[in-house]
């Protein structure tokens, strides 16, 4: 597909959203940007202007429909036809599943899968009675396979999961021309370690393999231009959703064993952290989290994954080269 015009981000505030902004404006693209904190949108904003596109604010809440309805009117009034519509926004609670609160569960289940539902809702609303456009959700690993200490963040990224599927057979019934495509992340260093609810003794921490959220952010513009039906991001990533196809049962003991204390730092967490969950932490907080020093700026799974084709090109001309070297020794001999 040719660069976006427009484009709508949630969660567009911090980490993986802020830089898929910055890189969609670099293609000169007018960006949308939907978040609930004003100082991390105004500073996202600034960094779009930067890289030559154009920004639009807009605060919004993706749990409340209303308002995810009112941000696609405002972002068509304000630039026309959105061409490309990102899931992205996200909240979490950090704790076992019998210190949770069900309210603590439900609002993270509206943030990551009703949000998503919702933005999916506004764009095709749309998208559709024009057949064009693509909405992109932005995943998890953890939507084939739940790890301890994140059940309601599991929970949403399975139910986004299946959403998607069936948002895109329908699509593909109508013989719309819409495309539904997702991107599956692997832990990455964006701010929500520092600003996450938490119910840890310890500081919560991404579990290693970490990449920096601009791997993400290519990834998504990836899917985007390709119009891929999923991507995978990371060698974790790949090995979670392949392994548990495999052996589910053994990573049932292998993540009881090692995601437990994975998660967490040698740091203290006194009390807890009430984070950002139902009120949002009003900062600039930037694309990048705490975890630099541990975290690649490239992954070599994805770069294999953008070049699939031609890696299989090669496979099948090496292959030949093979059988045809074989021939001539079998001759010879």
């Amino acid at each position: 597909m040719p660069a976006a015009k427009v484009v709508v981000i949630t969660g567009a505030s911090a980490g993986v959203g802020r830089a898929t902004a910055r890189l969609f404006a670099r293609e000169g693209a007018n960006v949308v940007l939907l978040a609930r904190g004003r100082a991390g949108l105004d500073a996202a904003a600034r960094e779009v202007r930067d890289a030559g596109g154009e920004a639009l604010v807009i605060p919004c809440d993706v749990a409340d429909a209303p308002q995810v309805e009112a941000a696609a009117d405002q972002a068509e009034e304000a630039f026309g036809p959105i061409d490309l519509w990102i899931n992205n926004a996200m909240v979490t609670v950090f704790s076992p599943l019998k210190l949770l609160e069900p309210e603590e569960f439900r609002r993270v289940t509206d943030v990551c899968y009703h949000g998503a539902v919702y933005g999916t809702m506004a764009a095709l609303r749309r998208m559709t009675p024009r057949d064009a456009g693509t909405v992109i959700q932005v995943g998890s690993a953890l939507a084939f396979r739940g790890i301890p200490l994140q059940s309601a963040y599991c929970g949403s990224q399975f139910a986004l999961r299946g959403f998607t599927e069936a948002v895109r057979s329908e699509l593909i019934h109508e013989s719309s021309r819409v495309h539904v495509g997702m991107v599956q992340l692997g832990a990455m260093n964006t701010p929500q370690f520092g600003w996450a609810r938490s119910h840890l003794p310890y500081h919560p921490q991404p579990l290693p393999p970490i990449y920096q959220p601009e791997v993400a952010a290519e990834a998504i513009r990836h899917v985007a231009h390709h119009r891929r039906r999923e991507i995978w991001v990371g060698k974790a990533t790949a090995q979670t959703i392949l392994g548990n196809r495999v052996a589910p049962w053994l990573l049932d003991h292998v993540l009881a064993r090692k995601a437990w204390s994975g998660q967490q730092t040698d740091e203290p967490l006194e009390g807890g952290r009430t984070g950002n969950l139902f009120e949002p932490i009003d900062e600039d907080h930037g694309a990048r989290g705490r975890f630099d020093a541990e975290a690649s700026e490239h992954s070599v799974q994805l770069k294999a994954s953008q070049h699939r084709h031609w890696l299989a090109l090669g496979a099948a001309v090496a292959g030949v080269l093979a059988a045809s070297g074989a021939r001539r020794r079998t001759r010879r001999a």
